[in-house]
């Protein structure tokens, strides 16, 4: 039997199974009486068999030929695998009765081995299974402790790291604490509209065309102190009437817009901008001024200080919630400092919100100034 143990990414050895392999042979007393040879970068098997270690990113289209008539292929952390990789691997191991086994912990629903394995159609003859630690009969004492106390000091990554769930919060993200607080206070749930405090939409501009990043934007009411995320939208290359399109759709017809500095500029594809099409289309649009060289920065922060106010419609922002949760910063691990916020699918969504936050508290001055003052009377006269 020749097989391939394989990773997206693997510079040396050292990142492979290897060494868990050779462990596993020597625990179990498997040696060269019984047919396994362990050299350098090959593991030899029985009837003259083979164990090779490769990551993806090493293959070309041309160079992944040399694993065709491999028996098994095991993809280990597979959740890290490329779609460009899946895409090469699957029709080289087509040997009758060859399989490929992927071994991951979930992390998103759109990782590429997700949407093969447990979207919508599975492929044919595929097995998929659930594997936690409560299914393991050998489950060691010492383990057992570590899940407690990520149950009790980490409730934020428990799910993920020991159930098997999809990341909702990321290490290290920037708003990790605050969600996680925001849950525990149940103020992630369902949260309804107020019929009559004014729709804000917060927007973040991502173009049209086939290289454009996502449009983003949140629906908030601002009530009392209390800011409600209601909804979240986001789209990718898509023309600026399918937002004007989905907020009408979706009885936001009042909405008030806010777009960042650039909404003055014209659109890659359409001779408008974006704050003449929302005029157009009949909506109240502000214009937020540039925060300048430190604007990422300065939205974080600002994020952060209302996160206590802030409410989320769980049912309609869960994509939101998945950006907020995953938000974190880049880093250079060589030297030890970061870079700045991670530049991802999760960045524009979380430029909307901290755009919202920059503003929160001059929203909320205006709402108090309009509030109408009761006449109570005072005997001798009316009092305002």
């Amino acid at each position: 039997m020749r097989s391939v143990c394989i990773r997206e990414v693997q510079k040396s050895l050292k990142e492979s199974a290897k060494r868990l392999l050779e462990d596993c042979l020597q625990e179990y007393g498997l040696g060269e009486l019984q047919g396994f040879k362990v050299l350098n970068d090959v593991i030899k098997t029985p009837g003259d068999g083979i164990i090779i270690f490769q990551g993806m990113q090493d293959h070309t289209a041309d160079s992944i030929k040399s694993l065709e008539g491999f028996d098994r292929a095991w993809v280990e952390e597979a959740q890290t695998l490329s779609a460009t990789s899946l895409r090469m691997l699957r029709p080289t191991i087509r040997k009758p009765g060859s399989e490929i086994w992927f071994s991951f912990n979930p992390r998103r629903k759109t990782d590429p081995v997700d949407m093969f394995l447990r979207g919508e159609e599975p492929p044919t003859g595929a097995v998929v299974v659930r594997a936690n630690w409560s299914d393991n009969p050998w489950f060691p004492a010492e383990l057992e402790n570590e899940r407690l106390d990520d149950l009790r000091m980490n409730p934020d990554q428990y799910d993920h790291v020991w159930e098997g769930d999809y990341v909702t919060v990321s290490s290290g993200a920037y708003f990790a604490k605050h969600l996680a607080m925001a849950r525990q206070e149940h103020r992630i749930g369902h949260v309804a509209a107020d019929p009559l405090m004014t729709y804000r939409a917060f927007c973040d501009i991502g173009g049209t065309g086939a290289k454009a990043d996502a449009f983003s934007m949140w629906i908030v009411q601002f009530v009392g102190k209390e800011i409600r995320w209601l909804d979240y939208y986001e789209a990718i290359g898509q023309p600026l009437a399918e937002h004007v399109a989905w907020l009408n759709g979706n009885g936001y017809s009042k909405a008030k817009i806010y777009l960042p500095h650039d909404g003055v500029n014209h659109d890659k594809v359409f001779d408008v901008t974006y704050e003449s099409e929302f005029r157009r289309a009949g909506f109240d649009v502000t214009v937020i001024k540039n925060q300048g060289s430190g604007a990422a920065t300065q939205r974080i922060e600002a994020m952060r200080r209302i996160f206590a106010q802030c409410w989320f419609n769980e049912p309609k922002c869960k994509g939101g919630l998945d950006a907020l949760g995953w938000y974190h910063e880049k880093r250079d691990e060589n030297r030890g400092i970061g870079l700045g916020p991670d530049h991802d699918w999760s960045s524009h969504c979380c430029d909307a919100a901290g755009m919202a936050a920059i503003v929160a508290e001059d929203i909320f001055d205006e709402q108090n100034r309009k509030k109408p003052h009761k006449n109570v009377y005072g005997g001798g006269g009316w009092m305002g």
